[in-house]
């Protein structure tokens, strides 16, 4: 495929995300659905991650901890030529194979954090972002203002997406990323940890993509601040997003930066 074949194929998935792109992950939904249309989880705890591998493939990889390395993480190295392109998981699943399609193709491997109201909807996509050799993690279940929930309402969200997680990979997921906050709170960290998450995993440069600016503006937001060890924030379901992603791949690879998983990032 041409690079122009490959636009014009990124800017048809872009149409199709016109339809379902939402307000973003500070403001809005991220794809997910509406509140109340997800049950509340129960907020027990979920089960080991040392459960049996699911149908399908092997367990996927388990959180771990990052000696020397904080609670809460924006970003990664500054002295190796790796950045992290995190996607918040949500919205039309077209879009999200489209994304991950370009991203290989550019052999580059991003993280994706995902709603678990998304996986209900669209299960198989668990597997197509792991098989494809990218991180999979948690964004929540309902995708809603977690810093101003009571603590157990908050850790319900917090395992009621790993549960989610686990069910379909064997894995909780290598990472957490509270719903609506660049930042978690010492409280939230502390759920985090509690459900199985020893980092929360935070980002240093915020694409505004889920503002909806146009793609060339998503791409000199993101070229224009990334450096190295950046822990950049993007959305699946975003139009911008999917147009901006060929041209901002092109210009890491000039620069010769890679875009790695979160967990290469930081190995």
């Amino acid at each position: 495929m041409t690079p122009i074949d490959r636009r014009r194929a990124l800017r048809s998935a872009a149409g199709a995300a016109v339809c379902a792109s939402l307000a973003g992950c500070t403001g809005g939904t991220d794809g997910s659905p509406r509140a109340g249309t997800v049950p509340p989880p129960s907020p027990a705890a979920p089960s080991s991650p040392a459960a049996p591998p699911p149908p399908g493939g092997r367990a996927a990889p388990a959180a771990r901890r990052f000696p020397g390395l904080p609670a809460q993480i924006t970003h990664g190295p500054r002295d190796r030529d790796r950045v992290a392109l995190t996607f918040h998981g949500g919205g039309d699943p077209a879009t999200a194979t489209a994304l991950l399609a370009e991203a290989e193709r550019a052999n580059a491997r991003v993280t994706v954090l995902a709603i678990g109201g998304w996986l209900d909807q669209y299960p198989h996509l668990a597997r197509r972002i792991l098989d494809g050799g990218h991180d999979l993690g948690n964004h929540t279940q309902r995708h809603l203002s977690i810093t101003e929930m009571p603590e157990d309402e908050a850790y319900a969200e917090i395992t009621g997406c790993a549960r989610r997680l686990h069910r379909l990979t064997g894995s909780i997921g290598t990472w957490f990323r509270p719903s609506r906050t660049q930042h978690a709170t010492e409280p939230l960290i502390r759920l985090a940890q509690r459900a199985g998450y020893p980092h929360v995993l935070s980002y240093d440069l915020d694409s505004l993509d889920f503002t909806s600016p146009g793609a060339a503006a998503v791409t000199r937001t993101v070229t224009g601040q990334i450096r190295r060890g950046s822990v950049v924030s993007l959305h699946f379901g975003h139009a911008d997003t999917v147009a901006a992603l060929p041209a901002l791949l092109d210009d890491l690879d000039r620069r010769g930066l890679r875009a790695v998983t979160t967990t290469e990032l930081l190995s």
